[in-house]
């Protein structure tokens, strides 16, 4: 079996690995969400039921073209993720297609499905659609500042973009991590990180208290399976990223798992504490103290 093979076999595999870690907690955070609410909630596996069940049904509803892109752009970009973050530090196999100055490229992916499902949601012709864009770029936008100076604090500590390579500068110990070496920049992209989930206090996209609509109702059987395909993708593949810049990577799938779930239920705990907010007061939230922090963190790295 040829190298490019083997890795592509491996590259679908982590894929897999991901999406069924990213089902089972969405599984487990509706449930916690329902237990603070007094309620028991669904089981577990439901979201398995509800993928199976959306790819079986077909739908007669289209829009044009960008009504069928939309979904796909928004898999893509969590797939896109996954295939160029090294998983395991080490692993010949599970380091997908990583490769040097990777980071550049998984800044691209990281705005790329949002854009995408934008596009896909004007092409329905809903006026709510515009609605849901308009204050979904403001806050991504808004949150993407932050989080990109959290990151270029990191890059510029390591001198180098690629992820493989950060990684290997936190071996050694705990106190290697950037959590400790750049504290700075692990808060400013842990705020950032709240919104980049769009869970409480910062699910003013769909807003589900206000406007019964979005993605769920505007899309129907296989193209809401693909948008719960990248549900269950996307944010895990966001806190691997996370955990590869900020907490030392992950030498051993035990470990994977662990950091992944922490830093998965820190956006969990959030949301089931605060209440959403307006609009404006998260777009100002995230270019007041998130900002300040990223600021700050670069003027670090220079200083110390």
């Amino acid at each position: 079996m040829s190298s490019l093979t083997t890795r592509i076999l491996y590259a679908v595999l982590s894929i897999f690995i991901v999406m069924n870690i990213g089902l089972v907690l969405q599984g487990v955070t509706r449930k916690i969400y329902a237990r603070v609410n007094k309620r028991y909630g669904i089981r577990i596996y439901q979201p398995y039921i509800d993928l199976i069940k959306n790819y079986s049904l077909d739908t007669l509803v289209s829009h044009g073209v960008m009504y069928y892109l939309g979904p796909i752009f928004r898999l893509t970009s969590g797939v896109g993720l996954v295939l160029f973050i090294p998983l395991i530090y080490g692993s010949e196999h599970f380091s997908n297609f990583s490769f040097s100055g990777d980071a550049v490229l998984i800044l691209y992916f990281l705005f790329f499905g949002t854009l995408g499902m934008a596009l896909g949601a004007n092409e329905t012709g809903q006026p709510y659609s515009a609605i849901g864009v308009a204050r979904g770029l403001s806050q991504v936008t808004a949150a993407e500042i932050p989080l990109v100076l959290s990151f270029l604090a990191v890059f510029l500590q390591n001198g180098t973009l690629s992820l493989s390579q950060i990684v290997e500068a936190q071996q050694g110990g705990i106190m290697h991590w950037t959590m400790w070496t750049n504290p700075i920049a692990t808060a400013t992209a842990m705020l950032a990180f709240l919104g980049s989930m769009m869970r409480s206090p910062f699910d003013v996209v769909l807003a589900p208290q206000e406007i019964p609509i979005g993605p769920p109702t505007e899309f129907h059987g296989k193209f809401l399976g693909i948008l719960q395909t990248n549900r269950s993708i996307f944010p895990i593949a966001k806190t691997i990223l996370y955990v590869n810049l900020f907490f030392g990577g992950a030498t051993n799938w035990g470990m994977f798992i662990l950091k992944c779930f922490l830093l998965y239920m820190w956006s969990v705990i959030v949301g089931t504490i605060f209440p959403r907010y307006r609009v404006d007061h998260s777009i100002r939230w995230f270019l007041k103290w998130p900002l300040a922090l990223g600021l700050l963190s670069i003027l670090f790295v220079q200083l110390v």
